[in-house]
């Protein structure tokens, strides 16, 4: 199914980025979105750490400083993809479950700037193991409060 997004207010995309090949083909779709409106981009990294990350503080400390690295270089990363192009964004990061930070960002979002648009767009696995045991964009589609838009 196609839905058109609608054309009054300013458009918010929240865009799931980990610098994969599906991220940056998320990242892609979300510049031609926006192309001629109102609104903003918001690259989300967002690292999940495992159990007993958490319960570890050496494990944890280590987890961090190796978590602000890969943003940093992530978000170059997308400084790069996005180039020149007249596009107001910026980047976020955090650590947690990736389909609960976006949907927290969206309803955050929706309730700062009521009757605006907010979507969240996020790349495709076709990795077998995304099948089996479920990815972020089968977890948003069950949970999102905005549109999702799943580029392949």
């Amino acid at each position: 199914m196609t839905a058109a997004l609608p054309s009054a207010g300013n458009l918010y995309l929240l865009v799931g980025y980990d610098g994969s090949p599906p991220a940056t083909r998320a990242l892609d779709v979300a510049v031609r979105l926006l192309a001629g409106r109102t609104g903003r981009i918001d690259v989300f990294y967002v690292a999940h750490p495992t159990a007993g990350e958490m319960m570890s503080p050496d494990a944890f400390a280590e987890l961090h400083a190796s978590f602000e690295e890969a943003a940093r270089e992530l978000r170059v990363q997308a400084e790069e993809q996005l180039g020149d192009r007249e596009v107001r964004w910026q980047f976020e990061h955090s650590l947690g479950v990736v389909a609960d930070v976006l949907v927290n960002a969206a309803g955050q979002l929706q309730a700062a700037h009521p009757g605006d648009n907010v979507v969240i767009v996020v790349g495709s696995s076709s990795h077998a193991i995304h099948r089996m045991v479920g990815s972020v964009a089968v977890s948003l589609a069950r949970h999102a409060p905005v549109p999702l838009m799943i580029v392949p």
